[in-house]
């Protein structure tokens, strides 16, 4: 058989097809048009149940997401924001734009945050951005006693890791503020898009009005009346706002989450079983209290190899048809930290250096089939072998 394509999207469900076809009709794609009953209200109320918080907002991207929150917390001009060293190239951009100054943490060979280094640098940290990088959760047990401990509010960058839970509890939902994405390669598939969620009613009402809630449209959002009264005209306006047609792809989607994660996991794991019995090749395991929703799957090359033998591995099985990306030999990867050149003096780190010259990630998209599966692990472990023999 062929190599699958593993980057074509989903088709959209029908019923969205129908939204659109009306929202067309009408003209109607500001969120704020209609007094009430908007695609992206309703998609907020939807979303906020399915997580099991009290308010949600959406917005123009994950990225818009991280910097209201960062601004809704009021944080100080140059506060200092833990983020760990593996995430995308947004989220110390996120921070930058909210006026603060990232600081990076160490991340293992298991793409979770170091936590000895985390703790280390927590002393003069305004807040904690944590980005479940990929869909892993970092040790949030841990890293909420010691934020807690501190009065250290926890943002957090769930753009991967939508249907994840930790504990029983929703990735998202333990911090402050958690967000979301909507982008294409995400489980829910809008081609841009993101939703903040929080149980703070100030938060909320100050991401709302800065996300573009102008003159009297913040009484078109649920509730905190008396918050938005006060924050009214005191808060500067960037307009993040989502529009009616992301929503309406959108909201077809939410019911479909839970079968994507169960599909997700099960091929992830199937693969991982697959890629575990070849001695050059380690998926790290989940942390006991964590239920992932992955759609790509993450293992590094151990065992030794040298940067050469990397890049071979790589073009073998690209040659094969499976694309794999090693993040800190790509050139120019936006995952890679000493890429983020934007940030004064940038920090040796050495553990996540390491991890990122041998870590791989390949996507798995939910609707793969066996033989796929098959394929792409065959492939995997064949290019291993050749290289390594």
């Amino acid at each position: 058989m062929t190599a699958p394509n593993v980057y074509d999207a989903d088709p959209i469900p029908e019923a969205a097809r129908a939204e659109i076809d009306r929202l067309l009709a009408t003209g109607d794609l500001f969120r704020y048009t209609a007094a009430q009953g908007a695609p992206v209200a309703l998609l907020e109320s939807e979303f906020a149940a399915l997580l099991g918080s009290r308010y949600a907002l959406a917005v123009s991207s994950c990225s818009a997401a991280l910097f209201l929150s960062l601004k809704a917390l009021d944080l100080p001009r140059d506060a200092k924001v833990l983020i760990p060293a593996f995430t995308f190239a947004a989220v110390p951009s996120a921070v930058v734009h909210a006026d603060c100054m990232p600081v990076l943490v160490e991340v293992g060979d298991n793409y979770r945050i170091d936590l000895a280094d985390f703790e280390a640098k927590l002393d003069g940290a305004h807040a904690a951005l944590i980005s479940h990088m990929r869909g892993h959760t970092s040790d949030m047990d841990a890293i909420m006693a010691l934020c807690d401990a501190r009065g250290i509010p926890v943002v957090e960058d769930a753009a991967h890791s939508l249907g994840t839970v930790w504990g029983g509890r929703n990735i998202g939902t333990m911090g402050k503020v958690g967000c979301f994405s909507f982008q294409s390669y995400k489980l829910v598939n809008a081609g841009e898009g993101g939703i903040l969620v929080t149980d703070d009613p100030e938060i909320a009402a100050r991401a709302i009005i800065m996300s573009g809630a102008y003159e009297a449209n913040w009484k078109k959002h649920p509730g905190l009346q008396n918050s938005f009264g006060h924050w009214q005209n005191k808060l500067p306006l960037y307009n993040l706002r989502m529009q009616n047609l992301s929503a309406a792809v959108i909201r077809p989607q939410l019911p479909e989450i839970a079968g994507r994660v169960a599909l997700g996991r099960a091929n992830h794991d199937w693969v991982a079983d697959r890629l575990n019995a070849c001695p050059w090749l380690t998926v790290p395991p989940a942390l006991p209290p964590e239920e992932r929703a992955p759609d790509s799957i993450q293992f590094n090359l151990t065992g030794g190899w040298s940067d050469d033998e990397a890049r071979a591995f790589q073009e073998d099985a690209k040659a094969q048809g499976v694309s794999v990306q090693i993040f800190g030999l790509s050139e120019n990867n936006a995952r890679a930290y000493w890429n983020w050149q934007f940030l004064p003096d940038l920090p040796d780190l050495p553990k996540t250096r390491a991890m990122l010259m041998r870590a791989c990630d390949v996507r798995l998209p939910a609707r793969l089939t066996g033989p796929e599966l098959d394929y792409i692990a065959t492939a995997l472990v064949a290019s291993a072998r050749t290289v390594k023999r």
